[in-house]
């Protein structure tokens, strides 16, 4: 399961909105991939289709898509939303990751 803070589900639907997608119907496909400075890094990215072997959730009234790898490496996150001075953007707030780099995109286990 991947939780969605309030802060994170308003700037989705705005951002969903401004680039075309319902975010009544439509998801917000989260996954891993290699690289970064730490080894994995975060994908985020709107999508209006399901894959075979894909995971939906959904909290907060947001719909979340994650493919099957994914799903292990992001079970327990927390989706949320900066707006400080060390930064702007979608935060992941992940249990599973033993270290993070300084700007918060990528990990490892």
């Amino acid at each position: 399961m991947i939780k969605v803070s309030e802060i994170a589900k308003k700037k989705v639907i705005e951002l969903m909105s401004d680039d075309g997608f319902n975010p009544t119907t439509d998801y917000v496909r989260v996954g891993v991939k290699s690289g970064g400075c730490s080894g994995l890094s975060y994908d985020l990215k709107f999508d209006n289709q399901q894959q075979e072997g894909d995971k939906v959730f959904e909290d907060n009234g947001i719909r979340i898509i994650v493919d099957k790898k994914s799903f292990l490496y992001l079970v327990g996150t927390t989706l949320e939303y900066s707006g400080g001075l060390n930064g702007t953007g979608f935060v992941f707030n992940n249990p599973n990751a033993n270290r993070t780099c300084g700007c918060g995109e990528s990990f490892s286990l």
